[in-house]
């Protein structure tokens, strides 16, 4: 498949240190882009961006703390400075935690918000200032399914990630008469140190394929958990000229563990 739209631009990432983020931040990359790489840890993500150079692609790392929006406008305009102007911009920093919701703490709500929802918007909106006034660009947010499908032990967070994507979503509908594409990528079950901290033992991923029924938790019907590269594909495609009619679209990448009609 071709990616025109996406070589020759700059496309900045945030969580691009590890799983998916890093991930995404390589597809693009290797589509022709040159990324701007943030996170809030500082090796790992120059050991991202050195990885992609080490491919022959053009990334930068810019250790950013997206709760902070100061940081965030400056880690757009440091971007900027160095690479040029960001033609799509791609939220995927966030924290996982998990308990039933009425033992949720303060601190983890508190967390899960700051992270997952205010500080996608922070990154959001950042990128929707310039790219409205360019009148181009693309805006992907990395959200859950956890967002409108109800799972045990992820209401706060599934809460957090469904604030992020309803933004997305309505700032789509603002920006799109002026060229700029608002989408999510809903991921399900995706092989990344976050997804395996929550095993309880080896057979972890097995558990999670097979689902629980008595958990009110469907399995994958595709039998496998999802790559990071399986999300970064679906980024890149909604990234692309490819996908130039697609805008307010969230899009399941779960194999099949959300069906929705």
């Amino acid at each position: 498949m071709s990616h025109t739209g996406i070589e020759g631009t700059v496309a900045l990432v945030t969580g691009a240190a590890q799983g998916i983020g890093r991930a995404v931040a390589r597809a693009l990359a290797d589509a022709g882009a040159s990324v701007a790489a943030l996170d809030l840890a500082e090796e790992p993500l120059r050991a991202a961006a050195a990885e992609i150079a080490s491919a022959g692609g053009t990334a930068r790392a810019f250790p950013c703390d997206v709760r902070d929006p100061a940081a965030v406008e400056e880690a757009f305009e440091a971007a900027e400075r160095s690479l040029g102007p960001v033609r799509h911009a791609v939220s995927v920093a966030g924290v996982l935690r998990t308990g039933p919701g009425a033992a949720t703490t303060d601190a983890d709500w508190a967390e899960l918000v700051a992270v997952n929802a205010t500080g996608a918007f922070h990154v959001l909106r950042a990128a929707a200032r310039r790219m409205s006034a360019r009148g181009a660009g693309t805006i992907t947010t990395v959200g859950s399914n956890a967002a409108d499908t109800p799972r045990a032990d992820l209401a706060a967070y599934g809460a957090s990630k469904a604030a992020a994507a309803s933004f997305t979503r309505a700032l789509g509908v603002e920006l799109a008469p002026l060229g700029v594409r608002c989408n999510v990528v809903s991921p399900g079950s995706t092989d990344t140190p976050m997804q395996r901290g929550m095993w309880a033992g080896p057979d972890g991923a097995a558990a999670v394929i097979a689902g629980a029924p008595d958990r009110f938790r469907t399995g994958i019907p595709l039998g496998r958990l999802a790559d990071p590269v399986d999300i970064a594909a679906a980024v890149r495609f909604l990234a692309s000229d490819e996908a130039r009619h697609i805008t307010l679209h969230d899009l399941r990448v779960d194999g099949g563990a959300t069906p929705r009609s």
